[in-house]
């Protein structure tokens, strides 16, 4: 016996859209994008790019605090060749990249190789190294003082044992020592959650092969995990680089305003700040300073990548 077939009834065909209707829409949605990224866009140019232009146009004049000031060309970057400060200022900032930077590289890659095994109470040390991260640079800063000072805590237990006191913020070095400590314990919780991420990828079959082969943890780790998390610190050292490079709150802080014995701590933008503030405040001068600070870091992170890219060669 045959089966009845069933009829098949086509869809419909829907009723197409009315042409006002399909031209509004096509009129809105070139602007609607623009006006998703428009609250962006107007912090980005009142917070960053007008305060950029200014600074790039003041550095050509004579601008003070309460005074306009006039087009004088070249004439701050010809005064910077002549300051001793800017010089020292320099020196301090170059020499502070080159005391912090391998420092943050390195220490933060053997935390997270530390605390990155999942064992009982490990998010405890974790939470601990990172906590310095979230804590105020003013607090950090003062803490330290207060360890580092002619009666801290770190002097009495060194005349305790017969060392005898020691001048950490007395001392021309000592203090730019002292300061670049407390910016590599301020940043290693910080360098090490990058650096978690990326050993979280690192296949772990790479290091039981390398295991197999014999060789040891320090083997392994010269060459599985540096391999494998190279792209990370390259970008670990660009960023502190910067971060050094502009550095501010510690030595403020730990050295005073002065910058230190005579001034010699005094770091590029701390000179910033002290030229273009006040009612005598420099403005052109310092947005001179500010250009020379922005071309370095500019050179500093091109440093950086190029290196990155000659080592992919």
């Amino acid at each position: 016996m045959a089966s009845p077939t069933v009829a098949r009834t086509a869809p419909a065909p829907q009723a197409p859209a009315p042409p006002e209707k399909a031209s509004r829409v096509r009129r809105h949605l070139p602007t609607s994008p623009w006006l998703f990224a428009a609250p962006g866009l107007l912090v980005t140019g009142a917070f960053i790019l007008y305060p950029f232009v200014s600074t790039l146009i003041n550095s050509f004049t004579d601008r003070r605090t309460l005074i306009p000031g006039e087009f004088v060309g070249l004439a701050n970057f010809r005064e910077l060749l002549h300051d001793e400060m800017f010089w020292t200022a320099l020196r301090n900032s170059t020499l502070y990249v080159l005391g912090v930077v391998p420092a943050l590289v390195l220490l933060p890659l053997l935390l997270a190789l530390l605390v990155q095994k999942n064992i009982p109470g490990i998010t405890f040390f974790r939470s601990a190294f990172y906590t310095p991260v979230v804590a105020s640079i003013v607090v950090v800063g003062l803490i330290w003082v207060w360890l580092l000072d002619e009666r801290g805590l770190v002097n009495a237990v060194l005349e305790a044992v017969g060392i005898g006191r020691v001048g950490f913020l007395s001392d021309q070095w000592l203090l730019l020592l002292s300061a670049m400590a407390v910016t590599v314990w301020k940043g290693l919780g910080y360098y090490m959650i990058i650096y978690l991420a990326a050993l979280a990828n690192v296949p772990r079959e790479l290091h039981e092969a390398a295991s197999v082969d014999g060789a040891g943890a320090v083997r392994r780790f010269l060459t599985v995990t540096v391999p494998a998390v190279r792209s990370t610190m390259v970008l670990v050292g660009a960023l502190s680089s910067v971060a050094a490079f502009k550095v501010f709150s510690e030595v403020y802080l730990m050295a005073g305003p002065d910058g230190g014995p005579a001034g010699e701590d005094t770091t590029l933008v701390m000179l910033v700040q002290r030229t273009g503030t006040g009612l005598t405040g420099r403005v052109g001068y310092a947005s001179a300073l500010s250009v020379v600070v922005f071309l370095v870091t500019v050179a500093l992170m091109l440093l950086v990548l190029r290196a990155d890219r000659k080592e992919e060669k």
